[in-house]
């Protein structure tokens, strides 16, 4: 592994989307980069579709064998109000983050500029402002496949970014429980691991917890506060929003260090931006005795190939 610089000061944005609305939410995205730089953030970390908003409890009009008219109105209005990637609301973000002098990563919704299709993305901005990394979502989950595709473009699949802290990479939500793709991230020598999410539930702090012991790298788990006097009164599907939980997403947001402690507890509950200052020494000091794909890994007998490029 190269040098590392040893102090990196993230901040995690548990933050609220303005739901169905990606201007709104593109002004609160440079509103809430801006805050974090003025507070020394190196490193923002933004939510899984925090632009224009993950949909909790929608079903689109979409049973088997059938759909409705409402729901491919509403499915339409999530679909118009999608990020173009690149497009002006990138380059907004890309001017947030050099203005902030910080690297940004930012889930959104993603419209492809060729095709119909929506996919769940990860951006990686610079602090010169530029765009420097793109991960779509390689599996949807289960009601999650009715709204995104999956990412077949192999140079969207494990990207990395070059950070003076180490290698920086990307799974959104549950791609973190797939095992191989958590190890084709491990391979590349991901020493901070993103996992933007939408998970509030005990058994996801297992897992990103797990993930920092496995990979010996910090894990900045980012969600969401959402409740249900957020979603607009414009959609067509008033009944399946009135079902829903007050609290709909309450947040849980957190940094793991490399031994799976937690540098920051989880936050519950609230909108908060959530900083810490973690040492990067202890990312090797921590692979002294397993490093799992150097010296505690067996290529003689175990080989994962990854199809990304």
């Amino acid at each position: 592994m190269k040098d590392l610089a040893k102090n990196c000061r993230i901040a995690l944005v548990q933050g609220s989307p303005v739901l169905f609305n990606k201007a709104a939410t593109v002004d609160k995205v440079v509103s809430e980069i801006l805050a974090a730089g003025e507070q020394g953030a190196d490193l923002i970390v933004f939510p899984e579709s925090y632009v224009p908003c993950y949909p909790f409890g929608m079903s689109f009009g979409f049973k088997v064998g059938s759909r409705n008219e409402d729901g491919r109105k509403d499915w339409k209005v999530y679909y118009d109000h999608a990020m173009l990637v690149p497009s002006e609301d990138t380059d907004r973000i890309a001017k947030a983050a050099r203005d902030a002098h910080a690297f940004v990563s930012l889930g959104i919704t993603e419209r492809d500029a060729t095709n119909c299709s929506l996919y769940c993305t990860n951006l990686f901005f610079s602090p010169e402002g530029e765009l420097v990394g793109k991960h779509r979502k390689i599996k949807p989950t289960g009601a999650e496949r009715y709204i995104w595709a999956d990412c077949h473009e192999r140079e969207f699949m494990f990207p990395i970014v070059d950070t003076p802290w180490g290698n920086m990479g990307s799974l959104i939500c549950w791609e973190n429980y797939m095992p191989l793709a958590r190890v084709a991230l491990y391979q590349k020598g991901v020493a901070l691991y993103v996992a933007p999410n939408t998970n509030n539930n005990p058994e996801w702090q297992d897992t990103i917890r797990h993930i920092a012991i496995e990979g010996h790298c910090y894990v900045l788990n980012c969600n969401q506060y959402v409740t249900k006097e957020m979603y607009p009164d414009s959609l067509h599907c008033p009944d399946e929003i009135a079902q829903l939980p007050q609290e709909i997403c309450t947040g849980g947001s957190c940094i793991v260090d490399p031994y799976g402690h937690y540098v920051t507890q989880p936050v519950w509950d609230q909108e908060e931006i959530i900083y810490a200052d973690i040492d990067m020494d202890q990312v090797p000091m921590s692979r002294m005795e397993f490093d799992a794909t150097g010296h505690y890994s067996r290529p003689d007998i175990l080989e994962l190939i990854v199809h990304d490029n």
